[in-house]
């Protein structure tokens, strides 16, 4: 399919980024599949970018399907609510596949539980408007998002309510809606935007009512086009724009979104909203709309369980809290040469080895990797190609960076411009030294904010 931008100002794409292989043949055509509801669920206190939260429940209280546990006392935080019905254990601590060590509240199931087809309709099913969406107030909207505990499910997890507030010296006048899903083998937003468009429609509406913005625009990239066709199908009748963009990585991040989109220059060390802009995933826009028409809150979220290392990839609803064991286990298990489990994709997201940790709000994946798609060549010295600055969408110089790091080197690292870095992996996937670019530079992220503390 041709590159259509509707007649936006953006140019279809972005400078840099790379080419790596898709792989989304693994699960793209796989239809959601709604996961069994679990004995057991262990909830994480700190799932979003800000502050973690505390628990509202106790030890053996009974807790029902969507009810707050866990709230936090900053404006940059999102509450928690129960996937199941059943008994809060005691207090429980879990690590996160980043590496984290945090408290975590353990819910064991009772009763009967809302599961199979009826969830779906809970959560995507049923009939979602697109006009008289008036009746609710700036406020009203902003106030059920956060209520309703949602953050980015593009995998930042960035509390959705920080961004829809008015802020009166920074207006916006555009909302984009992701629909990227630039990362190889991921295609979660992709069955998402094929089987439930209409709450992704609704979403969008929304959140131009919460923020006043007169533009609606949602990307999808070119190897998308059953998508687009069918959100242009859910959007008519409405003023959102479907922009479809080249496939590149790091396409759907949201700097590159906006230049590619908006052809707007997102400053260094600055956010979408210093040019005018909220961008969100199309998951998030969803769960919006199931926030302030429903009431309901964000309790389950699609995973993708792919690559060539699990025996039956799929496309599963599942709860929140729920072990990655259990989707492995209700995708056929590990094949006999997996080598590597993924949280996310193999660019951006993090390898782990216990399959005992839980799904959060941010796990967007679970990419299992075998052992000849990992073999690589050993580390050797930087030979000065350049080709990491090369590809950078931000322009910045990787083997600086990793130099930095590598040295403790803080001024350096903060010269060099350390924090816009957003770790898209571009550099190490290009970087024919084998060397680990991305892994120095979230160390050296780590001795920055250890010095400015």
């Amino acid at each position: 399919m041709g590159l259509t931008i509707n007649g936006l100002k953006g140019r279809g794409s972005f400078a840099h980024g790379v080419h790596p292989p898709e792989r989304k043949s693994f699960a793209g055509d796989q239809a959601i599949e709604i996961l069994p509801s679990p004995q057991k669920v262990v909830i994480p206190l700190l799932q979003n970018v800000g502050a973690p939260c505390v628990p509202l429940v106790k030890p053996k209280q009974i807790v029902s399907f969507g009810e707050m546990v866990g709230k936090g006392k900053a404006f940059v935080s999102a509450p928690l609510h129960a996937p199941i019905s059943g008994s809060v254990q005691k207090q429980a601590v879990t690590n996160l596949p980043n590496g984290r060590h945090v408290k975590a509240i353990a819910i064991k199931a009772e009763g009967e539980q809302l599961e199979g087809q009826a969830l779906w309709d809970e959560i995507y099913g049923g009939q979602w408007p697109k006009d008289n969406l008036e009746q609710y107030s700036p406020k009203q909207i902003t106030d059920a998002i956060y209520d309703a505990g949602i953050v980015g499910l593009g995998g930042a997890a960035f509390p959705t309510h920080v961004k829809y507030i008015p802020n009166e010296k920074k207006p916006l006048d555009t909302i984009l809606i992701n629909g990227c899903e630039c990362e190889p083998y991921l295609t979660s937003d992709y069955r998402l935007m094929m089987e439930a468009p209409a709450p992704v429609i609704t979403g969008a509406l929304l959140a131009g009512r919460a923020t006043g913005a007169e533009n609606i625009i949602i990307g999808v990239e070119d190897n998308k086009p059953k998508a687009v066709e069918v959100l242009r199908e859910a959007a008519a009748g409405t003023d959102i724009k479907i922009a479809v963009l080249k496939t590149k990585y790091p396409q759907g991040s949201e700097k590159q979104l906006i230049t590619a989109v908006l052809k707007r220059e997102v400053p260094l060390g600055g956010l979408p909203l210093d040019v005018g802009v909220a961008v969100s995933n199309v998951g998030t826009a969803a769960a919006v709309a199931r926030a302030v028409l429903r009431g309901k809150p964000l309790t389950h979220r699609i995973v993708s369980v792919t690559g060539a290392g699990i025996a039956k990839p799929k496309n599963l609803l599942v709860p929140i809290g729920i072990s990655y064991g259990e989707l492995i286990e209700y995708c056929g298990g590990l094949k006999e040469d997996a080598a590597r489990m993924i949280s996310g994709g193999p660019m951006m997201g993090f390898a782990f080895a216990d399959v005992n940790l839980p799904v959060t709000k941010g796990t967007s994946g679970l990419t299992v990797l075998t052992q000849s798609e990992i073999r690589r060549a050993k580390e050797t010295s930087c030979v000065r190609c350049g080709r990491c600055v090369d590809v950078c969408p931000m322009n910045l110089v990787p083997t600086k960076l990793a130099l930095a790091s590598r040295h403790k080197n803080v001024e350096l690292a903060k010269r060099y411009k350390i924090a816009a870095c957003f770790e898209c992996g571009s550099c190490a996937y290009i970087c024919p030294a084998g060397i680990p670019l991305v892994q120095l530079i979230r160390t050296g992220k780590v001795l920055v904010n250890k010095a400015d503390k």
